[in-house]
């Protein structure tokens, strides 16, 4: 669905070199800090910002020569944009059916009304809530077969990102174009919601892809040791990752949450959630 080889763009020290892919039927989670890189790759994937070099490929072809219908495929949510302020559901509704000729006008409506997104309200006077809300169901409204989301539940609570993520994957398991499977590429915070949805996960630090897995193989695989001194000098560091000192000692990350379980079971060993994996490795010393 699309792949990105080699990517590159410079802003001054910063430097992108991304190299990822997003398969069909599937939803692809991007992580990392703010400043690593997922907005630039994002831009660059939509034609906002022109890499330097690289190939980028879009449903088979170069991104460069999509066409306007091959652009109607993708839908996007990004955390910094949207419509104006000034404007309502039904102002955004009669642009959006100008915008897309498989512009879903019913199911878009019943979708803002079971959200309780008011027709006539302005979204200046949205919630922040509301306004994630909106701007996820715009992306949904017209039948894509690619959605791009940057950080699409920030601002919701938790019923509601519960409910967001229910929609989400209701979309990708339904149809696309022909029959074809949906794919969804997206960031956010909110590591658990990943956890969640996404079926791998790409970690971008300083611009370079740092780690890329099976969302499940991560989540099984990886874990956190927390070791003092005297039980660290002890260790067989074969398969640790990274480490970070700690005031008890040292918390160490492994791909080899097993071995270390069945090998030292005194030693207190966690699962690494995502945000541990990212943090000990862009972070932590290798070992």
């Amino acid at each position: 669905m699309v792949q990105l080889n080699k990517v590159t763009k410079a802003y001054g020290s910063f430097q992108l070199d991304c190299s990822m892919e997003v398969q069909p039927g599937m939803a692809t989670g991007f992580v990392g800090a703010n400043g690593a890189g997922k907005t630039t790759t994002f831009q660059i994937l939509l034609g906002l910002v022109p890499p330097e070099t690289g190939e980028i490929r879009i449903f088979g072809k170069p991104y460069t020569e999509l066409t306007a219908k091959d652009r109607e495929r993708i839908g996007v949510s990004l955390a910094d944009s949207g419509f104006s302020q000034f404007l309502t559901v039904r102002d955004v509704t009669a642009i959006l059916r100008n915008l897309y000729t498989r512009f879903d006008e019913a199911r878009f409506l019943e979708k803002c009304q079971r959200y309780e997104l008011p027709a006539n309200k302005k979204i200046k006077d949205f919630s922040t809530g509301m306004q994630a809300k909106l701007k996820l169901l715009i992306a949904m409204s017209h039948d894509a077969d690619l959605l791009i989301l940057d950080e699409p539940t920030l601002g919701l609570d938790v019923m509601s990102r519960e409910a967001m993520l229910e929609e989400l994957q209701k979309y990708l398991d339904s149809e696309g174009t022909g029959g074809a499977p949906r794919s969804v590429l997206i960031s956010s915070h909110i590591s658990s919601d990943l956890e969640k949805f996404c079926d791998d996960i790409y970690m971008i630090d300083r611009g370079k892809i740092v780690l890329h897995g099976e969302t499940d193989v991560l989540l099984d695989s990886y874990g956190i040791l927390k070791v003092d001194e005297r039980q660290y000098q002890a260790l067989d560091r074969r398969y640790l990752l990274a480490g970070m000192r700690e005031a008890y000692g040292y918390r160490l990350l492994t791909n080899e949450r097993r071995y270390y379980q069945e090998n030292y079971p005194d030693l207190v060993m966690e699962k690494g959630s995502i945000d541990d994996i990212l943090i000990l490795t862009a972070r932590g010393e290798k070992l």
